[in-house]
């Protein structure tokens, strides 16, 4: 953790973009620069009756007095220094695109076209999108899954050695820590093993903004050493919905690079209020992480001892049961088992949002997941103990002997994914006959969220057999061009 040295907390209390759009807001200025609601005066009567006028205030394009994103010398210089001074990182740079942008932004700054990286199967869809713009190639770890608790984990350091060993020629690992779950991989060990062998360590480490920022928490891949590292401020701390941040502390990557390359990838007309949220997420979580999450952290606690010791079927993994697995976890994270319900995540999920008013993150057929962030507290836990009480006793299924599966991933690439997807050399055939085509298209089948096929792979006889499986149970998968998946798009010389 950062220590917080009297003269360190007096700078961390200021948030000088906020400051800068606060007295413009007031100022009143008559506005003839975009956006055309000028000031909120002509923003929709019935938004304009419940929020107000005052935020559209901060609403402004760029000018002298509130900086430019893609070269800054004012107020968001300011914030994104002090950013970086909080994370006790180099280089701190705002998002406005969410950590999905952060993460093709990492692929093009660490890596070369034609390069290789060693990357979980598991990781977010963005990954694709940098492997795809980077012109890079993957070397894929397959995803390891505890059917015990219906769980997919990431990377760990023994998979990511091993890759290591077998293709040397990688240039940078890729991990994702904390997943979705909250399950927090050995990153200490990862960034020493990277660095000695001279590789870059790229970290999607979304979920876990707050981390550093809480003695009670795991560790955050930043304080690790990660060369790059994405957070959503968004998810757990207080900023806007695509509020993200690229923390950058490296002696491998170009730092200039990152930057053209970021502003290469962001909008040119960024939203100066979320710009200020991010600002302000980065005082708060500085000055009162540690009391803020240690009631985040109490109220999680207390819904996970509860849900273990009194809904019988319904169960909360712990963090003392993934330390025994090799991981750590943010506890902050509710991931709640439903399998002996007899009723499906999805199932759940829609009956707390109809029936309760309560609206999880995220579901599967195993499993809901309840985020928990700044501005959670102990009634909100409350309430959806009370909630998942009460449908256990009004809803009963039958319970399915379902396992979490997945086929072998590690097939043979043939093609780089950039040249198969940007061809136009394609068609469409049989998925029975796909057998030792390759692949032209990424398919991903919810659950559990995992591409089986990405463009330049050759197509095996195993994970054809599993998409004709689950197609016929007309499970999701995200990808098909057509309302049933019956044709699969290849690659034709």
């Amino acid at each position: 953790m950062i220590k917080k040295t009297k003269s360190l907390i007096a700078k961390q209390s200021k948030a000088p973009l906020f400051d800068v759009l606060m007295a413009h807001a007031k100022r009143d200025v008559v506005s003839f620069h975009c956006p055309g609601h000028k000031n909120g005066r002509s923003i929709d009567a019935e938004l304009k009756n419940y929020i107000g006028e005052n935020a559209f205030k901060f609403d402004v394009t760029v000018f002298d007095e509130v900086d430019s994103l893609h070269d800054p010398v004012g107020p968001i210089k300011k914030a994104q220094e002090l950013m970086a001074e909080a994370y006790g990182v180099e280089h701190s740079l705002f998002l406005v695109n969410g950590t999905s942008v952060g993460n093709i932004a990492m692929f093009l700054s660490a890596c070369d076209p034609g390069d290789s990286i060693i990357v979980s199967r598991s990781s977010h869809k963005s990954i694709m999108a940098g492997i795809i713009m980077a012109g890079l190639w993957p070397i894929w770890i397959q995803p390891k899954i505890d059917q015990n608790l219906d769980l997919i984990f990431n990377s760990t350091y023994d998979q990511i050695k091993d890759a290591l060993d077998k293709y040397p020629e990688a240039k940078a690992v890729f991990v994702t820590t904390p997943t979705y779950n909250g399950v927090v991989t050995e990153i200490s060990k990862i960034a020493d093993l990277c660095h000695r062998r001279g590789k870059i360590l790229l970290a999607d480490e979304a979920h876990g903004p707050h981390l550093l920022f809480n003695s009670q928490l795991p560790e955050s891949s930043v304080e690790a050493g990660a060369d790059l590292c994405v957070q959503s401020t968004h998810k757990i701390l207080s900023a806007f919905s695509q509020s993200s941040v690229l923390h950058f502390n490296s002696k491998l990557v170009d730092f200039n690079r990152v930057k053209k390359i970021v502003s290469m990838l962001q909008t040119t007309s960024p939203n100066y209020l979320s710009l200020a949220t991010t600002d302000l997420a980065r005082r708060q979580v500085f000055l009162n992480g540690e009391e803020t999450f240690n009631k985040v952290l109490e109220a999680a606690r207390w819904g996970r001892t509860y849900i273990n010791a009194n809904i019988a079927n319904m169960k909360c993994f712990t963090r003392e049961e993934m330390k025994k697995l090799g991981f750590d976890l943010d506890e902050t994270k509710l991931t709640v088992n439903v399998t002996k319900t007899g009723l499906s995540g999805y199932e759940i999920e829609s009956i707390l949002a109809k029936e309760y008013n309560i609206q999880l993150d995220y579901a599967d057929i195993f499993n809901l997941v309840a985020i928990m962030g700044e501005g959670s507290n102990r009634a909100d836990t409350e309430a959806l103990v009370d909630a998942l009480k009460d449908i256990c006793k009004k809803y009963k299924g039958e319970q399915k002997n379902q396992l979490l599966k997945i086929p072998s991933l590690a097939t043979e690439m043939v093609m780089l994914p950039r040249e198969v997807f940007l061809s136009s050399n394609t068609k469409k055939i049989p998925l029975a006959k796909a057998v030792g085509h390759v692949a032209a298209q990424t398919l991903t089948p919810y659950p559990p969220g995992i591409p089986v096929l990405i463009p330049g792979e050759r197509i095996t006889e195993e994970i054809c057999d599993y998409l004709i499986n689950m197609s016929s149970k007309d499970i999701r998968i995200s990808g098909q061009e057509s309302e049933m998946l019956k044709t699969i798009k290849v690659f034709t010389n």
